[in-house]
């Protein structure tokens, strides 16, 4: 009985020290499931990010357009198309006048087409894939091509 008393609180817990083998795996697993559930979501995630970009930058090109539009005698620009990240230069189609510019984002590729009395804008991200048109002689808002490149949405649009 004495011996019992002598004891310090908590004395056999010293031995019952660490994680099982068993508790391990178990975080283990659990791990590898959060993982297994969380790199598909990022990678629509990012997926979803780079086809707003894509648009955003043909709203963009739809502004300064109009801009060069206004600033040239009510003369849209001659047709040009940019390479992934490359900003377009807008020149007039005949004649001289002020350039202008749009600003393009990082993997995104845009074109502008020039059919006289209306333009067309295409817009595609390199790594979202979906292309995004604007017509401004029948769209109101820049929507989704069925193409699946910006030379063939400038084929269809106009």
């Amino acid at each position: 009985m004495t011996a019992l008393l002598r004891r310090r609180p908590g004395q056999d817990e010293d031995r019952d020290r660490g994680f099982t083998l068993i508790e391990l795996l178990v975080v283990v697993v659990i791990i590898g499931v959060l993982i297994a559930i969380a790199v598909p979501l990022y990678s629509n995630y990012k997926k979803g990010a780079a086809n707003t970009s894509a648009s955003s930058d043909v709203r963009g090109a739809i502004s300064a357009v109009e801009q060069f539009y206004t600033a040239n005698g009510n003369q849209y620009p001659k047709d040009v198309k940019g390479s992934a990240g490359q900003n377009l230069t807008l020149e007039p189609k005949t004649g001289t006048g002020t350039n202008g510019t749009v600003t393009v984002s990082s993997n995104n590729i845009l074109a502008v087409k020039n059919n006289d009395t209306y333009y067309v804008i295409c817009g595609q991200n390199t790594d979202g894939k979906t292309v995004y048109s604007y017509n401004s002689s029948t769209s109101k808002s820049v929507a989704k091509s069925s193409a699946t490149d910006v030379d063939a949405c400038l084929t269809a649009n106009g």
